[in-house]
């Protein structure tokens, strides 16, 4: 088994289940009140959502029969996320690998076994999907969402109703609101530095424009060299965004706008074996920022003898340039009917370049002595740097680093239109769902060259495959791929109170999933794949609400989804599909939830039980496929808060999950990059002092041991995290802000080599980092 950090022993499930238990029956005997001393001053009790209903319709988070958590302006305030997928480390259930950068990540859900990507994730603005398919190679659904002052909240629904709403996603769906305009004109601006380099403006303002006609613009500008430095401005930003509201005697219609550029480095598993290869780590730097290219080869095909070159700017990196347009109208007219039509448009280029690793690094005295040591490295003179022309030393390591680019156009236009009729003791609501989505392509993958193993590490002079004119160290990978999805979904839901405190809630969805794609591999104008697919799938889910009294209740659920396949799926899994087997992924999965809020505490607790079959893994794009297996999970996820009179709150977010690979090799192994066990713990400390309002807070994390592969030959070592910040607020306007990520510079991981894991690299989680900003409300 190997090892890239010695694994310690493992807690044991009923363990860590007991000693949770323990201390929330604690915290609950110390709080508990009745029902009717409640005055709420917080909003625990009556607080509202709108995802996971019918139409985005309000519901008390309360009488929620499904497991959502909820963060607003506040809370995503204090946890200061780097990205989008970092904010989803608040949410129970899920297992974000943030540590790729500003785009790129890899989240899990619950049990749901995937390679990487996020292909149980939709990310939602103002409840319609910002792409429809929640991960195509090299983009999945984050990367297209930027966080800024615009967002008013966001409500992230594991499970429940998912596969019946939106666009059928059986996992998480994140939901982002916007803010939106009131009759009282405010606003704000705010500036950030940090210890890496970082500068970044955010501004908002709302009002009202009209007569109840509100508006909300804001957005933001930023600029460094990352958080693990580039030396250069590697990571740039902007983004606008527009949300216009009108409000009716019967309804109200929303537009909204946002356009965004933001790219930044793309982080990738770095040499485990190698000294000073930590979480500071970046191989792209000033010294390789430009890499020339060979493409269109075609593999030495004779008929195509004169190859392409072109040079990339690494400094592309990884991210979104688009827009994202959008709205709903809603209307109520006679006898109560309600009419919802929630709309979104997503056009744009979600571009990958890059450096990838290929292999283990080499020492180069290793190299000399014995060649051996990597037959692939050819040494034909004196290693020197190919920029600076220095002497490299025996000390030093080498590796390959293939130049990756990936340009990607992708557009979708989704149309959610809803009918709804209360009766007596429920509602009835029936929807047309409606999906176009499309990706225009073209990859250069691997063209590896060696380089020096440091930050910013040069190429080599000296390397046969380095000096080549034409051919790289393996050869490239190219396609040229174009693909058009259409989806179109009918749905049907019904809400019944059997009594005044059992709800019963039946949905079901019928969806046709059509798609068209053809890949050009190797470049050579021959389309070597093509598809024509037509899918249907019906998909249900069954639940029971019992209140036990106005502020406690539980719930039971059974769902029954599906995930869709989309062009890469055709792709990755050619042999299977032409073997004519089923590629759409069918999930199973079994609820039942307690939750309880008083003014001075709030629990959801939720058991899961999840079924995904099949679940197909691939190491990396164009390579064989994966064989298909079964993946099966149990656990359990708990979201707890505690409040006092005195300014101490704090909150628990913890998953706790078995997880078993069936009907391969593989059979009784544990789901990949998926922790047994991980808690947040959260505390918070309000208090007074002259003039101002101060906050003080923190965060630790815990992880347990994780395995990188399937075959688990590959562990992962748990770790722990801590995080503290600070706020300072004078007379409600003007505020600071201070807060440090990593404090004490924990060196995780959170991946192995996901194309190679026998090969000794790792993805570090994101370093020490600390940010201050000031800022001012009017």
């Amino acid at each position: 088994m190997n090892t890239f950090k010695y694994q310690h022993d493992r807690p044991s499930l009923s363990g860590i289940f007991a000693a949770l238990t323990a201390s929330l029956a604690l915290a609950v005997a110390a709080n508990a009140q009745e029902a009717d001393d409640q005055e709420d001053p917080r909003g625990i009790i009556e607080e509202i959502i709108v995802t996971g209903t019918p139409g985005g319709g309000e519901m008390r988070k309360l009488d929620a029969s499904f497991a959502i958590t909820t963060a607003d302006a506040g809370e995503i305030k204090k946890f200061a996320p780097k990205s989008t997928a970092d904010l989803l480390k608040i949410v129970p259930g899920v297992w974000s690998e943030s540590s790729g950068g500003v785009s790129g990540a890899n989240v899990f859900v619950r049990g749901f076994a995937a390679p990487g990507d996020a292909p149980f994730l939709t990310i939602q603005l103002n409840g319609s999907a910002v792409f429809p398919p929640p991960t195509l190679s090299f983009l999945e659904n984050t990367t297209i969402f930027r966080i800024d002052e615009t967002v008013a909240r966001m409500e992230a629904l594991r499970g429940g109703p998912n596969p019946v709403l939106s666009n059928g996603q059986p996992g998480l769906t994140a939901n982002f609101i916007l803010k939106e305009g009131s009759e009282i004109t405010e606003g704000l601006v705010k500036y950030t530095i940090s210890d890496y380099e970082l500068r970044r403006f955010d501004g908002v303002l709302s009002g009202e424009l009209a007569d109840q006609l509100y508006y909300m613009i804001g957005g933001y500008i930023s600029s460094s060299p990352g958080i693990r430095d580039a030396g250069f401005n590697a990571e740039e930003g902007t983004q606008f965004t527009i949300n216009l509201t009108k409000d009716l005697d019967n309804g109200s219609v929303n537009l909204y706008h946002r356009v965004t550029d933001d790219h930044g480095t793309w982080y990738v598993p770095g040499a485990l074996n190698v000294p000073g290869v930590d979480p500071d780590y970046t191989q792209v730097g000033t010294l390789n920022r430009q890499r020339e290219i060979t493409f269109d080869n075609n593999q030495g095909d004779p008929a195509f003898p004169d190859p392409k070159t072109k040079t990339l700017d690494l400094a592309d990196g990884r991210g979104w340039d688009g827009s994202i347009t959008g709205g709903s109208v809603r209307f109520d007219f006679g006898d109560d009917w309600e009419l919802v039509d929630r709309f979104n448009f997503t056009s744009g280029d979600a571009d990958t370049v890059g450096l990838v690793s290929r292999g283990g690094a080499v020492n180069v005295g290793d190299l000399l002595a014995d060649p051996t040591a990597d037959p692939e490295a050819v040494v034909t003179g004196p290693l020197t740097g190919a920029v600076t022309g220095r002497s490299i030393s025996s000390s030093e390591y080498i590796q390959q680093f293939g130049a990756w680019e990936v340009r990607k156009a992708i557009e979708s236009f989704t149309n959610d239109i809803s009918l709804a009729k209360p009766f007596a003791r429920g509602k009835v609501t029936v929807g047309l769902y409606s999906a176009n989505s499309s990706t225009d392509e073209v990859w250069s993958l691997d063209n590896q060259k060696y380089h020096v193993v440091e930050s910013g590490g040069e190429m080599l002079d000296g390397i046969a495959c380095n000096d080549a004119s034409v051919d790289s160290c393996g050869g490239n990978h190219d396609i040229d791929a174009t693909g058009d999805a259409t989806t179109n979904a009918v749905y049907g839901a019904v809400e019944f109170d059997v009594n005044d405190r059992l709800t019963l809630d039946f949905g079901v969805r019928y969806e046709d999933h059509e798609v068209e794609y053809s890949v050009d591999k190797g470049l050579d104008g021959i389309v070597n794949f093509a598809v024509s697919t037509d899918n249907s799938e019906v998909s249900w889910t069954v639940a029971a609400n019992y209140a036990l009294n106005d502020n406690m209740g539980v719930f039971g659920r059974i769902n029954s989804g599906s995930k869709m396949p989309y062009f890469d799926d055709y792709r990755d899994n050619q042999a299977s599909f032409e073997n004519g087997n089923d590629i759409v992924v069918d999930v199973d999965q079994i609820e039942a939830g307690f939750k309880w809020a008083s003014d001075y505490f709030s629990l959801y607790a939720t058991a899961f039980s999840v079924e995904v079959d099949p679940s197909i893994f691939v190491a990396k794009a164009g390579a064989a496929p994966g064989v298909a297996s079964i993946n099966e999970a149990t656990g359990l996820e708990i979201d707890a808060n505690y409040y006092t009179d005195f300014g101490l709150s704090v909150n628990l977010n913890a998953t706790i999950q078995e997880t078993e690979i069936k009907g391969t090799a593989n059979d009784g192994n544990e789901a990949r990059r998926q922790p047994p066990w991980q808690l947040r713990v959260s505390p918070s400390y309000d208090f007074t002092i002259g003039d101002a309002d101060v906050t003080i807070y923190g965060a630790i994390t815990v992880v347990d041991d994780r395995f990188s592969d399937q075959a688990n030959t590959v562990v992962l070592e748990g770790y722990e995290k801590l995080d503290l910040g600070a706020i300072v607020v004078f007379d409600d306007r003007l505020s600071f802000q201070l807060a440090a990520d990593n404090i004490t510079d924990e060196d995780g991981l959170t991946e192995g080599d996901p194309r190679d894991p026998s090969s000794p690299n790792g993805r570090f989680i994101l370093p020490l980092s600390v940010k201050f900003s000031v800022g001012y409300a009017f």
